[in-house]
């Protein structure tokens, strides 16, 4: 190998995540755990459903992607921690223990299982730098956002409710709204992730 074919290769294998600090680490964790807030409060209500329409869902997966399984995950954990602890950057600028008596919950685990499973993703396999690769990867890991956020709103209904929702119902209110609107935050999502990682070598 000589030493020009190393000098073009190397920026292709360096990770960037791996040249900062801890410290700069935990600062871009707790600046993602802002971005979600931040998105959050871009709300759409919806008169058919608790289930607001926002922005969190594009800052779950650039997190996942810029940050890694470790730290992307991380800052959503940062996220709902202090959500519950008072901070109000939950949808509609809420906050506190009251917030795990709402519908929305779920969803909010999700984004930490997303946000570990593209940053997981991205990781292990060069060619998630492309942008087909990031938009399937991306759009696999919202199974990971709706699948606890449907469980935990079928359970919220009964309570308040007290009857057994339809399977129907349950997705009437917490899926079917917000595919076209995550079609579009994923694209943009994998739009920008790939041409970052394109700029910077980040393509393990």
């Amino acid at each position: 190998m000589t030493s020009a074919h190393t000098q073009q290769t190397l920026p292709l294998i360096i990770n960037w995540r791996t040249e900062i600090t801890l410290t700069q680490k935990i600062v871009l964790a707790i600046l993602f755990a802002c971005v979600t807030g931040i998105m959050a409060q871009i709300k759409i209500p919806l008169p058919f459903t608790p289930v607001p329409v926002t922005g969190q869902t594009f800052a779950v997966l650039m997190a996942g992607v810029l940050l890694g399984k470790k730290w992307g995950s991380l800052s959503q954990v940062i996220y709902a921690v202090l959500g519950l602890a008072g901070i109000p950057w939950f949808s509609g600028m809420t906050g506190g223990a009251a917030f795990l008596s709402g519908p929305t919950v779920g969803y909010v685990v999700g984004f930490i299982l997303a946000a570990f499973f593209v940053g997981h993703i991205s990781e292990k396999y060069r060619q998630s730098q492309s942008f087909p690769f990031m938009l399937f990867i991306m759009f696999v890991a919202h199974t990971l956002i709706f699948l606890p956020g449907l469980l935990h709103l079928a359970l919220w209904t009964f309570a308040v409710q007290g009857k057994q929702p339809t399977l129907m119902h349950i997705l009437s209110m917490g899926l079917f709204p917000f595919v076209t609107g995550e079609i579009i935050k994923t694209t943009l999502a994998a739009l920008t992730a790939s041409r970052i990682m394109a700029l910077t070598g980040n393509n393990r």
